[in-house]
């Protein structure tokens, strides 16, 4: 069975991290299917959102640090030696979306854990959705390991930095209001529900002009760290260009002809 499956249901491809009797722990093979998956999601212009999401009640529990000490439990096919035989090893970043970021939406549906690496991945999401009952927090320095996934670097600028600190330096962890509470997350929900919440807010970002997303998510990603005055700047041809758009002339249409809008991507 694959470390991860990847499912498209119309416009929406659904990743899920398969390793349910480890919690989803995190493995190379794992790694290198998200990675795929990030660019065949990136490069098909019928996928317009994406789910990441756990299997069987967790999100995920970070490495699997039993594997790492020995006890292996190998399931999924892949050929990985082959691909870092080949020199391929970006897969291992891209695959936790520290040195790859889709174009189109990634939106997080935590349910269980999300300690270590799974906090770690879901930094490099754009919308999150937790279960009430959810754990989120980075334990690396409670083992004397360091957060290589980002959290070092990214969690201070995604939430108070002194929060952030106290997470990562004392390896606590939150519940899901608590990472509503602290900007980590943006949508609380009943334990066993994340998914379908996702699927929601995924349907109504398919629905959207996807011209309009990409280009919004693109500003977003990519003007952290200007100033106002070189952002404002850097989305000007973002903007002109959805606007030149036909999809830009079909919305209108449509919201004065109380109709939904048919979108082609032009």
């Amino acid at each position: 069975m694959p470390d991860a499956l990847v499912e498209v249901d119309g416009h929406v491809m659904i990743v899920t991290m398969n390793r349910p009797k480890r919690k989803n722990a995190m493995t190379l093979k794992m790694f290198a299917r998200m990675a795929d998956a990030w660019r065949q999601a990136s490069a098909d212009d019928n996928i317009r959102a994406i789910i990441l999401t756990g299997a069987e009640g967790n999100f995920c529990s970070g490495m699997d640090l039993r594997a790492m000490a020995g006890d292996v439990d190998e399931t999924d096919d892949y050929d990985i030696e082959t691909r870092m035989k080949a020199g391929d090893n970006g897969f291992i970043y891209d695959g936790l979306l520290k040195t790859y970021r889709p174009t189109k939406p990634v939106i997080a549906a935590v349910e269980g854990v999300a300690i270590a690496g799974g906090t770690e991945i879901l930094q490099g999401t754009d919308i999150r959705v937790a279960a009430a009952g959810a754990r989120f927090g980075v334990s690396e320095a409670r083992w004397s390991l360091y957060p290589m996934g980002g959290s070092a670097v990214r969690l201070a600028r995604q939430i108070p930095y002194a929060v952030a600190a106290d997470i990562l330096l004392t390896g606590k962890h939150v519940s899901g209001q608590e990472a509503k509470d602290i900007g980590l997350v943006g949508t609380v929900v009943p334990d066993g529900q994340a998914l379908a919440k996702a699927r929601e807010i995924a349907e109504v970002i398919a629905g959207n002009g996807p011209l309009a997303v990409e280009a919004i998510l693109k500003t977003l990603h990519e003007t952290i760290g200007m100033s106002e005055e070189e952002a404002f700047a850097y989305e000007q041809p973002y903007g002109q260009a959805v606007f030149q758009s036909a999809d830009a002339k079909e919305g209108p249409k449509a919201f004065a002809e109380k109709r939904t809008p048919n979108f082609q991507r032009k």
